[in-house]
């Protein structure tokens, strides 16, 4: 299960590294949400036709080629692999999303991305300092069975049925649920952590709505502006 900070602040966690300053998903914007005082990077996982690991989030690069169809000395410069991401992130934990959704152009039914993440993640963080995480539950039931010490954790969107999605969450062994921001309450967080999980939320930016999640006390805010996010948990939890 992933660690938060130890004075009850929830973590803040850059969408795909400090993405409005830098580009996203690029060893620039990892280092760049160190600058500004995150806690962790959110970043997107893809394999290459040759089975590499790359961090991308859309299934084409922006010339239209498909990430799964072109070899890894054929990416854009600018897409690091998995491996020069975590180098990159430094000492911030973080939080890996497999891409492997249904319907993809590059979707995968064996789920060998999950295999190739599970097979990585382990050697570059401690596991308090990772968490894999997909839209596809098969996908993080995939990584627990092929290691179960991994954290993983379940991104939802549905608007309806928090407790049937909270508890399908505890039925498969997660110890995070990661909802879409727009579907949070209050009562969504306390009968999560009553479920024993933990409550990851994307994406926010607003700073009231940052303080208004911390106060509910989530454990973690994904963000696309880290520097604003731990001004205002910084802040308001010290009281200044």
């Amino acid at each position: 299960m992933i660690a938060g900070r130890l004075d009850g602040r929830p973590l803040v966690i850059a969408h795909r590294g400090a993405s409005v300053d830098r580009r996203e998903n690029t060893v620039e914007a990892f280092e760049e949400a160190a600058v500004q005082g995150a806690d962790w990077v959110e970043l997107d996982v893809r394999l290459s036709a040759d089975d590499v690991l790359v961090v991308h989030h859309d299934a084409h690069f922006d010339d239209g080629r498909l990430v799964r169809e072109t070899p890894a000395d054929e990416v854009p410069d600018y897409v690091p692999n998995l491996a020069e991401a975590f180098e990159a992130c430094g000492d911030m934990g973080v939080n890996v999303e497999v891409k492997n959704l249904p319907g993809d152009p590059d979707h995968d039914a064996s789920d060998q991305v999950c295999a190739a993440v599970a097979g990585l993640v382990a050697a570059y963080r401690p596991t308090d300092e990772l968490l894999v995480s997909s839209f596809d539950i098969s996908a993080v039931d995939r990584i627990r069975g092929t290691d179960p010490s991994l954290p993983t954790g379940w991104l939802v969107v549905e608007r309806h049925g928090t407790d049937l999605v909270l508890d399908r969450a505890v039925a498969h062994g997660h110890g995070s649920v990661n909802p879409w921001d727009e579907i949070v309450d209050e009562s969504m967080v306390v009968a999560a952590h009553q479920r024993g999980l933990r409550m990851v939320v994307w994406t926010v930016d607003d700073p009231g709505r940052i303080s208004q999640l911390a106060d509910w006390g989530v454990d973690g805010i994904i963000t696309n502006r880290p520097e604003v996010a731990r001004r205002i948990i910084d802040s308001r939890l010290d009281g200044t």
